[in-house]
């Protein structure tokens, strides 16, 4: 994993080989929703490498020992950024079951890319837990910095922000509005489209999972 102050770079081979295969313009989506599963997992097991651990008196089958265990293992919540961040969310929590789960939704507006939020749903006690931010892409970054500055409203413990793909337009405007919150990504693009698709991408992560145009 490739790391800068606020840019984490996720380079496992596993998951770049389950990226290129999501990639891929023949891939079904039944694959590309199990493959986004997959991956997701492997991407929740670098984002929490950081986690705290205290020791635990445990007996095995042979005698009793000091062993790891987390120091605070409910005290987190995933925040999906609608509807394509459910393909994130998945994975991540069949590695982290005991996460709570929080929703946000955004569309960018076609003509001006402008963001509107229509939907907003976390746990009550967000403030005390720290917060996974989970969208496939991170494209213009108007999204993921609107989302973002909403979600700060909830007072979280940190935030981190997760992605498959972003572009480089979209790393520099989050890192200017929020460069307190890392950014995880499984690769750096060439650059976004007139229409503000990531290029080579891998299209509509959303219309992809789900199957819609």
């Amino acid at each position: 994993m490739i790391m800068t102050p606020n840019l984490q770079l996720i380079q496992h081979p596993l998951v770049q080989h389950k990226l290129t295969l999501m990639r891929r313009v023949d891939t079904h989506t039944q694959d590309f929703r199990r493959l986004m599963k997959e991956i997701s997992l492997l991407l929740a097991y670098e984002v929490t490498r950081d986690l705290a651990l205290k020791k635990e008196l445990i007996q095995t089958p042979i005698a009793t020992t000091q062993a790891p265990v987390l120091a605070a293992e409910k005290n987190m919540v995933i925040v999906s950024i609608m509807r394509a961040g459910q393909g994130l969310l998945d994975g991540m929590l069949e590695l982290i079951p005991t996460a709570k789960v929080g929703h946000i939704g955004l569309y960018r507006e076609p003509t001006t890319l402008t963001v509107v939020e229509y939907y907003l749903k976390l746990p009550n006690d967000t403030d005390q837990r720290d917060m996974l931010v989970v969208d496939p892409m991170l494209a213009t970054g108007n999204s993921a910095v609107a989302a973002v500055e909403r979600l700060k409203e909830a007072n979280p413990l940190s935030i981190k922000f997760v992605c498959l793909l972003a572009a480089p337009e979209g790393i520099a405007q989050f890192q200017e509005q929020h460069p307190d919150v890392p950014i995880y990504t499984a690769s750096v693009d060439e650059r976004l489209d007139e229409h503000g698709y990531i290029v080579p991408g891998l299209g509509d992560a959303g219309d992809r999972l789900f199957g819609t145009k």
